[in-house]
Parts: C-alpha cells; sequence; structure tokens
C-alpha cells in the first residue's frame, strides 16, 4: 500500500521499475559494505520467493512472507533504508489512486479498515514501506499497490527488531543469504572416548483432522475443499493444529480458545465466499473449478501458515 514520504528522502533513492522489465541486483556494495562495516541487521526481500529475510549478526536468518506490488504496478528494486518507524499509522492515498477510485478519503485513522495494519517501516522510495495488512489473505501474493505487506504478527515482530537506518535491499531473483558457521571442533582433555551425538530429533508430522461438516457439506467451495485431496489435506492440517494447540492449553482456557477458532473459522469461511465464489451448479465447469480451486488453495495454504504460527 502507499503512502507519503517526504521529497528530501529521494536523494537516497533508486528508480521504480515496472515488473514485466525488473533489473538484476545492482552489483555496487552499499555504503556500509563500502567503509568495511557490516550492519548488525539488514533486511533483503526477494520478489521471486514473496518473502522478507531478515539477517542478523550472529543469528541465523529470519524469513517472513509478504506481498509485493500486483501486476502492472511499478516495484522498487536496489538499495534504501528504514527512514521512519510508525505506529497505529495513518494510511494516506496517493492522488493516482483517488484519481482511480474517487471514493477513496482523503486519509484513514488507525483502525480495523485501514489498509497499513497497526506498524509502518517507511523506506527511501517515494510511498513505499513494509507495513501490516487488514488483508492478512493477500500476503505471500502480488497484490499490494507497490508496497511490502506483512502479516500482522510478523510485522509487529520485524517493527520491534529494526531500527531507523536499517539497510533494505529489493532483489528481483531469490535471496543470497548467508553460510550457517561451521562448529569448531574443542580437542578432548583426557584421552576417554567421545560421547556419541543425540540423534537429530525429528518433527512429527502434522496431524490431518477431517472436517466433520464434509459429509453434509452442500456449498459448492466447501464440498470442493471436502473433496479435492491437496485442499482436503491443508484442510485439515490446520484443522489438526488448531486441534493440537487446544489441547495444549490449561483447561481453563480451553473453552474461550475453542470459541475463538470457531468464530476465526466462520470468518474464513466469509473470506473464501467472498473471495472464491462460485454459482451453485457451475463447479462442474472445468474453468470455473480450476479457478475455484486455485482460489481456495491460496486462501488454506495462508491459513495453514498462520496455524503454524499460534
Amino acid at each position: 500500500m502507499w503512502h507519503l514520504v517526504p521529497t528530501a528522502t529521494l536523494a537516497i533513492a533508486l528508480a521504480l521499475v515496472s515488473p514485466g522489465v525488473l533489473r538484476a541486483q545492482d552489483a555496487g556494495t552499499t555504503s556500509e559494505t563500502i567503509a568495511g562495516v557490516t550492519p548488525p541487521r539488514r533486511i533483503v526481500i526477494s520478489l521471486t520467493e514473496r518473502r522478507l529475510h531478515l539477517l542478523e549478526e550472529g543469528r541465523p536468518p529470519r524469513s517472513f512472507p509478504v506481498a509485493i506490488g500486483r501486476p502492472g504496478v511499478a516495484i522498487p528494486l536496489g538499495d534504501s533504508r528504514v527512514l521512519r518507524k510508525r505506529r497505529n499509522p495513518i494510511w494516506h492515498p496517493t492522488a493516482n489512486q483517488r484519481r482511480e477510485n474517487p471514493a477513496l478519503p482523503v486519509a484513514v485513522p488507525p483502525g480495523p479498515s485501514n489498509p497499513l495494519g497497526k506498524f509502518a517501516l517507511d523506506l527511501g522510495w517515494t510511498a513505499i514501506a513494509i507495513h501490516g495488512t487488514n488483508e492478512p489473505d493477500s500476503v505471500g501474493r502480488r497484490a499490494s499497490g507497490g508496497c511490502f505487506r506483512m502479516l500482522p504478527a510478523d510485522i509487529a515482530v520485524l517493527f520491534e527488531m529494526v531500527p531507523v537506518g536499517t539497510p533494505v535491499r529489493v532483489v528481483s531473483g531469490s535471496a543470497v543469504l548467508p553460510s550457517p558457521q561451521p562448529a569448531v571442533a574443542v580437542a578432548a582433555a583426557t584421552s576417554s572416548p567421545p560421547i556419541p551425538a543425540p540423534p537429530p530429533k525429528v518433527a512429527p508430522p502434522l496431524p490431518i483432522l477431517p472436517d466433520p461438516r464434509c459429509a453434509t457439506a452442500g456449498a459448492p467451495l466447501r464440498r470442493m475443499i471436502c473433496t479435492v485431496p491437496d485442499l482436503a489435506a491443508l484442510d485439515g492440517r490446520a484443522r489438526g493444529l488448531h486441534q493440537r494447540h487446544l489441547a495444549a492449553l490449561p483447561a481453563e482456557r480451553r473453552d474461550a480458545a475453542a470459541y475463538a477458532l470457531l468464530q476465526e473459522e466462520r470468518r474464513f469461511d466469509d473470506r473464501i465466499t467472498a473471495r472464491c465464489w462460485v454459482r451453485r451448479g457451475m463447479e462442474e465447469d472445468p474453468a470455473v473449478a480450476a479457478a475455484a480451486e486455485a482460489c481456495l488453495r491460496d486462501a488454506l495454504s495462508v491459513r495453514l501458515e498462520e496455524a503454524k504460527r499460534r
């Protein structure tokens, strides 16, 4: 989503290019690397991966999904930095956005209808930021007006971790991340035989919990989720994780959490009904079914990722 950044920041801004003509990553180095100093934190955003990587000195990289500019929207590329941090930001639609949609207000205050969410990191490119969103299903897709949208929980973490001045690089291809440092071998103080390392822990497979409504599902989209194997697996894994989350809670909190999950499921059903709508009886049309399945797959994938972070 676009917002206004003072024109004085143009001194460090790079040109915006359209998605169809994205150039290769700038081979030049930033001022930090020219001076021989690596900043303690830096951000790399990959347009191909649609992910933001936070690189910290002495720690493994952290990665978050982002939404990037929708087709036809200019996307910034190259080097910039965090110029300003805003908590509960006000969204100011640009003049172009208001020309395209005259119904847009001059400004949107903080709240559930604010497209920037609760946190925004303004970058050196005019009207470009890393920010939250009130449309979490759009994260991971080409859906923004040029900014980089993050899930509400992810932007809250990033906002607290990066200071003003943090370098930001946007690349068209995959991000080049630092390799993990090899472990340093320490000589044994005695001649005792080495103690064998414990076997690596293997994460248990994600539980798959079927939807009890499948036996009587009447809505086209719900029937599609129940009958298409990969959609049913995505839906079942999210349900299984929700059940695992509930089981781990103290008994006094379980009922409230179960009710919250039920409300969340109803909101999810409302969202897919609005986004992936299929007229009853038309799901037999191959083109209609393919479009609906792709839409549902995106929505269920986002829901599963949210369940993993719970």
